[in-house]
């Protein structure tokens, strides 16, 4: 489908995600001596920041895009929390359904920049799953919503939202309903999402879950079954980095889409940009193929940019142009 044709079927989706939300928080700053307590460097900050991370920054793709998104998740009782619902209607997501957990604080993650460099990163969280009684809410929200949806994202990041409980109802609601559910998994409650549309473990997630280690393209189909026999996706998505994705089906017939990262500065969020543009694609028809593609375009550009960081249609546009003249000027040269 032609980009244009299909950015604009983009504004006919609403997507919703449910999953764990973050706050991504950065201390810009520059090192130019050592402390005289210990041989670490000091940091002297310039600038602060926060942005929306894990599920939240799946939702900031999707609004980025100009898709209508409801976002499902939880977060603490503290000034944090005030951050996250701040930062959340700044990207005017259409439904907020973000329940306060007590027991709990808002997640945050918070890094040390010094320059373009990472020196350290501290974690705000707790990671138990959710109450009975948070899921009852969240469950009733989604019964009363799930009609509405193009497409529903499960974004597991393992802070305890997505219980066995939570992960199951949605899946039977939105397949009850005909509506695609994509997900990117972790390590927990990996063997629960059985029936998804997608189903989208990056490389390092497969081998752990599965308890191997797969070395050559025989063990990793017979990964690929595994999951199939497990769970039984309607595709199974792997993303391997700099290697980029193999598209697995029921058949077992294999697609393999390369990366299209020009630079890479920060791979982070860039598996947020990828099921957020994948999801898109596919509610609004496209194949699975034709869908990989233009998100691995989005994770490509994403990879570009420091720190968390949305990606735009342009963003996309620029890179599939960029990818065609290479393309174009190699086998010319040929």
């Amino acid at each position: 489908m032609e980009l244009k044709k299909l950015f604009e079927k983009f504004k006919e989706q609403k997507i919703a995600v449910i999953g764990d939300l973050m706050i991504d928080h950065y201390l810009w700053g520059s090192v130019d001596r050592i402390s005289a307590e210990a041989p670490v460097p000091v940091v002297d900050i310039k600038r602060e920041e926060y942005r929306l991370g894990g599920a939240a920054n799946v939702i900031s793709n999707i609004t980025s895009l100009n898709v209508s998104a409801d976002v499902y998740g939880i977060c603490g009782n503290d000034k944090y929390a005030e951050e996250l619902n701040r930062l959340l209607d700044l990207i005017h997501v259409s439904g907020k359904f973000v329940v306060p957990d007590p027991e709990r604080p808002t997640t945050l993650k918070s890094r040390i920049m010094a320059g373009h460099q990472q020196v350290t990163r501290c974690d705000f969280e707790k990671r138990h799953f959710i109450s009975s009684y948070i899921e009852d809410i969240l469950l009733k929200k989604i019964k009363e919503n799930i009609k509405n949806y193009s497409a529903v994202i499960l974004e597991d990041y393992n802070k305890g939202l997505l219980s066995d409980r939570i992960i199951t109802e949605t899946i039977k609601m939105a397949n009850e309903h005909q509506i695609p559910v994509t997900v990117d998994p972790k390590f927990k409650n990996f063997f629960s999402y059985r029936g998804v549309k997608v189903f989208k473990p990056n490389f390092l997630e497969l081998q752990k879950n599965l308890g191997i280690e797969i070395q050559n393209d025989a063990e990793l189909r017979a990964a690929a079954k595994e999951i199939f026999h497990r769970i039984n996706p309607e595709y199974l998505i792997i993303t391997r980095g700099e290697k980029g994705l193999i598209i697995f089906n029921r058949q077992m017939e294999e697609f393999i889409i390369p990366t299209f990262a020009r630079e890479v500065f920060d791979v982070s969020g860039a598996g947020d940009t990828m099921i957020s543009v994948l999801t898109i694609c596919i509610a609004c028809g496209c194949s699975i193929e034709e869908s990989a593609i233009i998100a691995n375009h989005a994770a490509g550009a994403v990879c570009g940019k420091m720190g968390i960081a949305p990606v735009t249609q342009k963003d996309i546009e620029l890179s599939v142009e960029y990818n065609e003249m290479i393309k174009e000027k190699t086998e010319n040269d040929l």
